[in-house]
């Protein structure tokens, strides 16, 4: 039975105070029944690895470039994020996606930077409103992992996999259980088609998930958690969705 994991995703928020506060009300309230990270914007990435020294709790980035090194003012490599301790980084989150530019290949060559160095990309996929208005998710979500599936080959069974459907991120708006459990289901068969490793892989969900619904999504049986954005700025939101997750 795979092992939930619940990734609290701060965007571009946090300040000393902040942190500290935010991460004495997860801590206070461990253990856990399941793995729970948290990925933080890159100044703060050194005190909350301090901070969780000694925890189970987790720690990621919330980007990494494609390169090793070099010219690329502005850039983190996933040497540097490893050299830290990093366990996870995201990628190819939607927001990125849109107000970066960022196409499926660099996603795919993030998550094969990322993996490099030890380092497990969390590979964000979705598709917006209009996409899903127009019939187009299923086509969407595939050629977004498509692409990673195809760089990363035999390597595809060891990232974490995350569908964020666009209209649901910071909306409100939240697919239901069977919405999401559909669009997760279509995933795990086409990763079973690239890797015999689909079955044990984790497949999160994000999109407004809150303490009243995280149950019934973790519930699902290809959802193994979430990816989590605002909730997971409030300690109390975030520990109850956590122990949704068990």
């Amino acid at each position: 039975m795979r092992r939930k994991l619940v990734v609290g995703n701060w965007k571009m928020h946090g300040s000393h105070a902040a942190n500290a506060e935010l991460l004495a009300g997860v801590l206070a309230a461990k253990p856990y029944l399941a793995d729970v990270a948290m990925c933080v914007p890159f100044p703060y990435l050194s005190e909350v690895a301090v901070a969780l020294t000694g925890s189970h709790l987790l720690w990621g980035a919330q980007d990494v470039s494609a390169h090793e090194q070099g010219a690329y003012t502005g850039e983190v490599s996933s040497t540097m994020l490893a050299e830290f301790g990093c366990r996870y980084a995201i990628v190819g989150h939607s927001e990125r996606r849109a107000c970066h530019n960022e196409t499926d290949q660099l996603v795919a060559d993030k998550a094969k930077a990322a993996l490099a160095h030890g380092v497990t990309p969390i590979v964000c996929v979705g598709e917006t409103l209009a996409q899903r208005e127009a019939g187009e998710t299923e086509m969407v979500v595939k050629r977004q992992l498509s692409a990673v599936i195809h760089t990363l080959t035999h390597c595809i069974g060891e990232i974490v996999v995350a569908y964020e459907p666009v209209w649901a991120i910071g909306t409100g708006r939240t697919a239901t259980p069977e919405q999401a459990q559909e669009v997760h289901a279509l995933l795990r068969k086409q990763l079973h088609a690239a890797t015999p490793h689909a079955g044990g892989m984790r497949l999160l969900y994000g999109g407004s998930v809150k303490p009243d619904n995280a149950a019934a999504l973790f519930a699902q049986p290809d959802i193994d958690g979430g990816l989590i954005g605002g909730a997971s700025l409030k300690a109390g939101d975030f520990v109850a969705i956590c122990r949704a997750a068990a």
